[in-house]
């Protein structure tokens, strides 16, 4: 029995239990005292494995390391296992590493179709993997060593994750190396088309203001490591966070004390390639990196947020933590480690870390909103140095994690699990005219620049707006000048000028006004529509509301804030509140807004442009009346609009038969089941419209629009100063004498912001004279619409070499020859008591009126379409001149 076990101790592991055997038996050693030493050391019907439950031998003691010691005729190996093969045996080691080369080449042969990295090969290792070997020469060269990190094998196969999720494979030790080392030489690394490093100019750039922002273009991450980008929305807190770690260490290679500026380096990531609208936020995007935009409407002050936090424990005053705070919930100790009592613990005031925290509100665009839809909005939370990016008014972008967090007024409300959701902002981007003229391809500018060499583009423009409404060339002109604007000024940042043309619309209902402020709407980049019976004060400028969570005052942005830099329409102006009316008069000079309500004394940017229409006192205007008289509004905010269109509603048989039959055509045109081969016989029915000049496609016009604003800046350096000083000074005699709207000195600046948006129509750099006398020309119509009817005529003739301008001597014929029609048809009815079918005017009356206005040959009116569309015909014999009704 006893020489059977021998031999089984001696397989298993001879040098071991050997060693053991001899050193048991051993006189040297100081063997622990027994009770009974007659029974030596293993009792005669004691088994070999029941020793450890007695008292056995110390095998740790204070000369353990004897047992280590070498002893040659002990330390052997039995032959009996042992795979002994003569043919191997002989082999030189030489030959053995060239014979385990041919294997692995072998190998690698056959299993070339597998992918890299499934396949174990020392080779790898040696010459394909140099990575990991320079890592730990750079740390041997700095004298660091190898730490923790480095033990572990980084892997090669990222993109194989082994079945498991995103966000389960990116937190494991060695993907999670690898994901550090590959963004860490990406930064170092990349370099753009000319060859420049980026990252290392950035770094420097964000290192010279202190910031601790690294903003990084998620295309360039894409096509560089495109593993890295395709973890980065699908588990994006936690690629954060390893690229933060990456960013830091990379700064602080080239700024080693960098650390003691910015505790942090967060890596923000912009040029998401999907942008998301708020309203298709759903389940599916939680957790996930996102990219949308809208308005700032809300927005907190900057509050200290618990980052790392220290308690003291009020027993013992041990200072217990640090505690990582997050988003969500709130992390407290559970008991004292050094008392073990369970409170009450203080927040260790001098030890806490805080960080910023802010949270906005973001609202959908009001151009991107279905119709019939409320405007969607969400909570977004600002925390480091993204604090105070934006204020209420600013259009963003916003990049950043759509999380959930539960919220139990929600559930109050619902009485199930309901969560609020809240955009963890990584990256804000204010949007503004650059962001939309990027959007225009190299094709469209080369579309808009052609258009501009039109000689007629100007006359192109005005027939452009609103086609769908006949008639109403002033109204169009005016708000055609206003969607292009003039330029704004701030000389030394002291007095601000502003740039924008307001307009009013007023007169007859059913003229089309509200039409036209829909056109507007559709047309311009950024606009917000109102009325005047919706809107109050606080709901045009801005309103101060506690905010729900944390009960402090936060502004909320009105109507004219979320229209800054766009186009803000009032309908039924005349409809608001005297009060509510006077908010907006520093909103329409000083393009500002101050608040001073509930502490909260600052000022918002209200730079848009206003157009409002408004109806005259009991419905229709009167002409016998000044503008004054037949509009309620007061004075100051008369003055602050630029052009101010007077619409009146006039019977006129041949008129009136042309806008019927335009508007039964363009009934029938836009008819959904029209077919296209219906739509021949229409346009002439259309064409009528306005001038002979072909309008152009209403997206076109929109980028030709944008185009003008963000490039073009016509400057006055060539412009007529005393033609516009004299045509002031006349407008104010003339508006003394009438006592119609009173001229001021801001009508000569909006001359001078119309000469610039004329300027800016045909993209030219600088004003000329045709631009100032296009601008005149417009004002002085405004200015004529006005007045009383008696007045209107007399005051014409005093400036008609003005009001002529680029008018066709058709269309100043035309105008003159309905004149004499009307007063033939008023002395008809004054004699007759009836109208008659026909009219005759003698040739001699038109012909002494247009030597007037310099006008001698009359054979090319004669002949015109405009003569001909009006049902006037020449009675050469008679001499006379015939309309029939």
């Amino acid at each position: 029995m006893a020489d059977s076990s021998e031999s089984f101790h001696m397989a298993t592991s001879p040098s071991r239990f050997s060693r053991r055997g001899e050193l048991t038996s051993s006189p040297g050693r100081d063997l622990p005292p027994f009770e009974d030493e007659s029974e030596g050391l293993l009792g005669e019907g004691t088994l070999p494995g029941e020793e450890d439950e007695g008292d056995g031998e110390e095998l740790i003691g204070d000369a353990m390391e004897r047992d280590y010691r070498a002893i040659p005729e002990l330390d052997r190996y039995e032959v009996e296992g042992l795979d002994l093969d003569e043919e191997l045996s002989e082999l030189s080691p030489g030959a053995r590493a060239a014979a385990e080369d041919a294997m692995r080449r072998r190998d690698r042969e056959q299993g070339g179709r597998l992918r890299r990295g499934l396949l174990y090969d020392s080779e790898d290792e040696d010459e394909e993997r140099p990575a990991r070997r320079r890592r730990l020469a750079e740390r041997a060269a700095e004298g660091t060593g190898a730490d923790d990190e480095e033990m572990i094998e980084s892997i090669e196969n990222l993109e194989d994750m082994k079945g498991h999720s995103v966000r389960e494979w990116v937190v494991m030790a060695a993907p999670r190396l690898e994901i550090y080392h590959r963004f860490k030489n990406f930064l170092r690394t990349h370099v753009d088309e000319s060859g420049h490093n980026v990252f290392k100019e950035k770094i420097s750039d964000m290192c010279k203001e202190n910031k601790e922002s690294l903003v990084v273009n998620y295309e360039d991450l894409a096509a560089r490591e495109h593993v890295l980008a395709y973890f980065l929305p699908e588990a994006p807190t936690e690629m954060l966070k390893i690229f933060d770690e990456a960013a830091k260490e990379v700064v602080l290679a080239m700024y080693p004390k960098y650390d003691r500026i910015a505790q942090e380096i967060h890596v923000r990531i912009c040029n998401l390639p999907l942008v998301e609208e708020l309203r298709s936020l759903r389940q599916l995007h939680l957790n996930q990196l996102i990219r949308t935009s809208g308005v700032v409407t809300c927005c907190t002050g900057v509050l200290p947020q618990l980052g790392m936090v220290k308690y003291n424990c009020n027993k013992c005053n041990f200072i217990l933590g640090p505690f990582f705070q997050s988003q969500n919930q709130e992390v407290k100790p559970g008991s004292c480690p050094e008392c073990q009592s369970f409170g009450p613990f203080d927040i260790n005031m001098e030890l806490t870390v805080y960080q910023n925290y802010q949270r906005i509100t973001i609202q959908e665009s009001p151009g991107k909103i279905a119709a019939g839809r409320l405007p969607r909005s969400k909570d977004a939370i600002l925390l480091a140095d993204l604090v105070d990016q934006c204020k209420p008014g600013d259009e963003i972008e916003l990049t950043g994690i759509y999380n959930n967090n539960y919220d139990g007024s929600l559930n109050m409300a619902n009485g199930f699990p309901v969560f609020a959701t809240v955009i963890m902002a990584n990256h804000i981007a204010r949007r503004d005219n650059k962001v939309a003229v990027a959007e225009l391809t190299d094709e469209d500018i080369k579309a808009i620049v052609a258009l501009s060499k039109d000689e007629r583009i100007g006359e192109r423009i005005f027939a452009s707006v609103g086609p769908s409404i006949y008639g109403h060339e002033d109204i169009k002109r005016g708000l055609a000048l206003a969607l292009f604007g003039g330029e704004p000024k701030n000389p030394g940042g002291k007095h601000k000028v502003r740039g924008d043309l307001n307009v009013l619309l007023c007169g007859d209902p059913g003229t089309a006004k509200s039409q036209f402020l829909k056109y507007v709407e559709k047309v311009a980049s950024r606009a917000v529509f109102t009325t005047g019976q919706g809107a109050s004060a606080v709901g045009l400028t801005a309103y101060v509301q506690r905010h729900p969570v944390t009960r402090e005052w936060t502004l909320e942005a009105g109507a004219l804030v979320l229209a800054d830099r766009g186009v803000c329409l009032i309908d039924e102006f005349d409809k608001m509140n005297d009060a509510d009316r006077t908010s907006i008069h520093e909103a329409m000079e000083q393009q500002s807004i101050s608040i001073s309500k509930a502490g909260i004394v600052t000022s918002l940017q209200a730079r848009c442009t206003i157009i409002a229409a408004a109806n005259p006192i009991g419905g229709r205007y009167d002409p016998s009346l000044t503008f004054s008289e037949n509009v309620d509004l007061t004075e100051p905010i008369v003055s602050r609009f630029d052009i101010l269109c007077v619409v009146r509603d006039t019977v006129d048989p041949v008129q009136d038969e042309m806008l019927a039959r335009f508007v039964v055509g363009s009934h029938i045109k836009h008819h959904p089941s029209n077919k296209e081969g219906g739509m021949a016989g229409l346009e002439e029915v259309v064409l009528p419209n306005t001038t002979d000049v072909p309008p152009i496609p209403q997206e076109l016009l929109r980028k030709y629009i944008m185009y003008s604003k963000e490039r073009v800046r016509p400057k006055l350096n060539q412009m007529d100063q005393d033609k516009v000083a004299r045509i002031y000074s006349d407008l104010r005699k003339e508006s003394m004498a009438t006592g119609s709207i009173p001229i001021t000195v801001r009508h000569i600046e909006s001359m001078i912001r119309m000469a610039e948006a004329h300027a800016r129509m045909h993209l030219r750099d600088y004003v000329v004279e045709d631009d100032v006398n296009m601008a005149i020309r417009v004002m002085l119509e405004s200015f004529i619409d006005t007045q009383k009817f008696s007045v209107m005529r007399s005051m014409r003739k005093t400036f008609a070499r003005y009001l002529a301008f680029r008018k066709d001597n058709n269309e100043l014929l035309l105008f003159i020859l309905k004149q004499l029609v009307s007063e033939q048809v008023a002395y008809q009815r004054n004699r007759y008591g009836a109208q008659q079918d026909t009219i005759e005017i003698p040739e001699k009356d038109l012909v002494d009126k247009a030597r007037q206005i310099s006008i001698h040959n009359l054979s090319a009116f004669y002949d015109s379409e405009a003569f001909r569309s009006n049902k006037f015909s020449h009675d050469m014999k008679k001499k006379l001149i015939l309309q029939q009704f």
